[in-house]
């Protein structure tokens, strides 16, 4: 057998018998994967002669690129937005837990939060890759407080805030850093709000509209001063109106600059929007949908009383209550859920859905060249699933971190 010494001692593993999900198609080819790394195998064999270490039989299973979640708020038992002496080990067993529903990136999101919250929890998380320990961490999202009373959802009324004449100051007072942030979500028609949000934009932190009640030209101003996603399209915003469709209309606004895409974030879980609704927003623009959970603490628990931040939370079946209200509070629902949900409501191509929760997202934070895709010498960070979409094996850096159990299969 030819030597693969020349360029590595790491081993090379083959996966093969799959469909693999690349260049927005799944082809039936085999993925090699090196040092954590997708490889290009004509490289391999006529670079460097080489050949594969191991073969894994992949019994006709699709594989593609991890999912990555960029709104979720907690889930078995953990509360994010909670700050804890053991905050470090819930986040473990978040990260290590999802792992099951096949994400490999998130991006640990809190809710409105009195800024003591913030200045505790924010300097205990971490961009960390992920492995066995669990799911990578990309960085915080920062859901409110700079968001609208009128469209404040589940947050908490008396931690609402907006910018006064320090504006970008404010924002740095009330979180404490942007150390870790990846994400704020804000409501763009507030005063001061453009400032903010050329600030974010200029250290690279993605600006998300959402709970307000922007105007369409309200929340294409804020698209050009460098915001790209809306936060749980539909759900804590204006409906849409035909003389002024409000943010929902950013999906066909021609106002967009030239070369940007404005991305939305939605719910696919059968509470939060109804499947027409799911499908108008794909049909009017496929490429920016990213699938996100917004799970919250009561995700993987049994239904009863559970927190979101400062308030509780009642769980009915699929339905999460601000405890005696109607109000919605996020979500209980996985990540895989999530896509075949989508999938089965909008009718459209595995290949489609799947790229809703990887590709997109990926995108959305421009890290899109490592993650979110097979392509050659991005992370081996993947996913075996069956036809029906349901995971069997997560891969993380090309090694396995969890796999569904034979009898469970």
């Amino acid at each position: 057998m030819p030597s693969n010494k020349s360029v590595s001692d790491a081993p090379i593993v083959q996966f093969t018998n799959c469909r693999i999900l690349r260049d927005h198609q799944l082809q039936r080819e085999d993925l090699w994967v090196r040092e954590g790394k997708i490889l290009n195998p004509e490289k391999l064999f006529f670079d460097e002669k080489g050949s594969a270490d191991v073969q894994l039989d992949c019994r006709d299973s699709i594989i593609a690129p991890g999912f990555i979640d960029v709104q979720i708020n907690g889930g078995f038992g953990v509360d994010f937005s909670l700050a804890t002496d053991d905050f470090k080990s819930g986040i473990d067993l978040v990260s290590q837990k999802i792992l099951s529903h096949g994400v490999t990136s998130f991006c640990p999101t809190l809710v409105t939060s009195p800024p003591s919250v913030y200045h505790q929890v924010l300097p205990q998380i971490s961009v960390r890759n992920g492995g066995a320990h669990g799911a990578g961490i990309l960085g915080a999202h920062l859901e409110g407080p700079f968001i609208s009373k009128e469209k404040k959802g589940a947050h908490p009324e008396h931690c609402l805030r907006t910018f006064e004449a320090g504006a970008f100051q404010d924002l740095l007072v009330t979180y404490g850093s942007l150390d870790c942030v990846q994400i704020v979500t804000l409501a763009p028609e507030m005063r001061r709000s453009s400032e903010v949000i050329q600030e974010l934009t200029k250290r690279g932190i993605c600006v998300s509209l959402g709970h307000s009640v922007a105007n369409l030209s309200q929340a294409e101003e804020a698209v050009q001063h460098g915001a790209t996603f809306i936060t749980h399209l539909f759900n804590a915003m204006l409906p849409f109106h035909h003389r002024d469709p409000g943010i929902v209309g950013l999906l066909t606004s021609d106002k967009i600059p030239a070369g940007r895409r404005v991305f939305y974030g939605m719910i696919s879980d059968g509470i939060h929007t109804n499947p027409a609704a799911l499908r108008i927003a794909h049909r009017a623009h496929p490429k920016g949908l990213v699938l996100v959970t917004d799970a919250i603490a009561g995700m993987g628990l049994a239904p009863g009383r559970h927190t979101l931040g400062q308030q509780v939370v009642e769980i009915d079946g699929l339905n999460t209550y601000i405890a005696g209200t109607k109000t919605l509070s996020g979500s209980v629902a996985t990540m895989d859920t999530c896509v075949r949900h989508f999938q089965e409501a909008t009718g459209c191509s595995v290949e489609t859905a799947l790229e809703a929760a990887s590709l997109h997202p990926a995108q959305l934070l421009g890290i899109e060249h490592k993650k979110g895709t097979l392509d050659y010498d991005s992370d081996a960070d993947f996913l075996m699933l069956n036809d029906s979409l349901y995971v069997q094996a997560t891969y993380i850096a090309g090694e396995e971190v969890w796999r569904q159990d034979v009898l469970g299969m």
